[in-house]
């Protein structure tokens, strides 16, 4: 790790008239003002194919794309859509919220569209090099797509446990639709291939993200029910989340299977070995979220109503991080080593020698009776955030928080008004010894919590801000390079992009 700064900005949350960022000019536009104001990074959230509740740790696949991602500007100038035929639909009157059920009733019908008139040889080699996960994507959502989008557990029984016949049949009649779906993914790979390698151009890196979980209804967990702890039902006895906390005092109810550790452990974590590789194909630093969940992880009773009756269970340790490196060798990789710590945590993220993670908010709340959020405690080799995506603004937080821990970060931060109190805690993340600080985008524009990402443990308005390109204005760029200067984060770098190279032949 060398000194550098970077921007945490979803995809999605990137300026489009098509409501919803995507990775076309607004991406390109978004990495030219990362490398003007000197920042390294680009952090995003997962690019998976969202469901229910339109989380990003949430998804129908862990190697598939979000095709809403997919910029339609691009298909149009490739000759595979009319202008007429996406300019015109409702995609939402607001610019800074998305309406996901807009996205859902129109853009999956655009994109058919552009599949129909797909006529690329590259296509048929994309199809043949994905085919381990690509032929279970297509055929998983195609057979959702015949049973109006409901869990694959609600399946006929031929269906929902793969039996040969069954799905030969749906192969053989749904070919069109089948087609549609890997013609999707085609369009995602190609699209985000060049934003990737645009932004290693520009001297930026992408930060990805991985959820340590998976969805209960999605494609790994229908296609490799094996590696789940489920029962004969095909159902989980207990499902993942955090116990009570000071974020909720009936903790996080979070639902996903949980993973059968003892089975993975006999090939090697072959699974995970194979999801950690593809991921790493879109990014040049992956962020694994919940890493505590790899020490020990939170078993709640799958009937509860909220996470008070869990129970911890031992997670895979080191072991799974041994094997990973055996195959993978060194990889750039984050620790999320937030939440409920204990001293197996702290041994664990010692162990990997992965970079952790640290939240100047949480330094200023009752939660710090000496765990190192202060900036004063920090070594160099971690990651400083104002706060993250489950977090509220800073000038959310400001208003929210408690006198006495708003005045707590005023003395400490020296925050003034003035400056803008966002700006001050940008300046204590900065001014910090951490290698990394990565600040939230809502916090470069000095938004109240109108610009928070997330609430956890809730359900609707999460995912949904985004920013307009006039926010970006000359005032912020000057503040932000300067700021990236004055404290000697202003690396430059140029490498190879992973993507760019892989997925050159599509």
């Amino acid at each position: 790790m060398k000194r550098s700064a970077g921007i945490l900005c979803p995809i999605f949350s990137l300026p489009s008239p098509y409501g919803i960022g995507t990775l076309g000019q607004a991406a390109r536009d978004f990495i030219d003002f990362l490398e003007q104001t000197k920042q390294s990074y680009w952090q995003i959230l997962p690019i998976g194919p969202t469901s229910y509740g339109d989380s990003p740790y949430q998804s129908f696949s862990s190697y598939a794309g979000n095709p809403y991602f997919i910029d339609l500007d691009t298909l149009k100038d490739q000759g595979l859509l009319l202008q007429e035929e996406y300019d015109s639909l409702d995609w939402g009157k607001d610019p800074q919220r998305i309406e996901y059920a807009k996205l859902f009733n129109h853009r999956f019908e655009v994109l058919k569209k552009a599949v129909a008139r797909l006529d690329d040889p590259a296509f048929d080699v994309f199809c043949q090099a994905e085919a381990a996960w690509l032929d279970d994507y297509a055929l998983f959502m195609t057979i959702k797509e015949l049973h109006a989008g409901q869990s694959f557990l609600t399946w006929p029984a031929k269906l929902r446990n793969r039996e040969p016949q069954a799905l030969e049949q749906i192969q053989k009649e749904h070919t069109s639709a089948i087609r549609t779906w890997k013609g999707i993914q085609y369009f995602f790979f190609q699209q985000y291939a060049t934003m990737k390698a645009y932004a290693n151009l520009h001297h930026v890196q992408i930060i990805g993200d991985i959820p340590i979980y998976v969805s209960m209804d999605s494609v790994d967990v229908w296609s490799h029910p094996e590696q789940f702890l489920l029962n004969e039902t095909g159902k989980p006895d207990f499902v993942a989340g955090c116990p009570p906390d000071a974020f909720s005092e009936d903790g996080q109810l979070w639902g996903n299977p949980l993973f059968d550790w003892e089975r993975m452990k006999k090939d090697g974590y072959q699974w995970w070995i194979d999801r950690i590789a593809h991921q790493m194909r879109f990014v040049d630093v992956l962020r694994i979220d919940h890493f505590r969940g790899f020490a020990g992880y939170y078993a709640i009773p799958a009937k509860d109503q909220t996470a008070r009756n869990g129970h911890w269970e031992k997670g895979p340790g080191i072991g799974l991080f041994d094997a990973i490196h055996d195959v993978l060798g060194n990889l750039n990789i984050i620790a999320e080593d937030l939440g409920f710590l204990t001293p197996d945590v702290y041994e664990l993220v010692q162990q990997v020698g992965y970079p952790g993670m640290k939240i100047l908010q949480f330094a200023f709340d009752d939660r710090d009776t000496g765990n190192g959020y202060y900036p004063h405690s920090y070594t160099r080799h971690c990651v400083v955030y104002p706060g993250t995506h489950d977090n509220d603004t800073v000038l959310g937080w400001m208003h929210s928080a408690s006198p006495e821990n708003v005045q707590q970060a005023i003395d400490y931060l020296h925050l003034d008004e003035k400056e803008g109190y966002n700006w001050g805690m940008i300046r204590g993340c900065f001014g910090s010894v951490a290698d990394w600080a990565i600040i939230p985008m809502a916090d470069i524009l000095g938004l109240d919590n109108q610009g928070r990402i997330n609430v956890p443990s809730t359900l609707g308005n999460n995912w949904v801000w985004r920013f307009e390109e006039k926010e970006l204005n000359e005032s912020i760029i000057k503040k932000l390079k300067k700021m990236t200067n004055l404290y000697g984060r202003n690396r430059k770098w140029k490498e190879e992009s992973h993507v760019d190279s892989e997925f050159k032949t599509y």
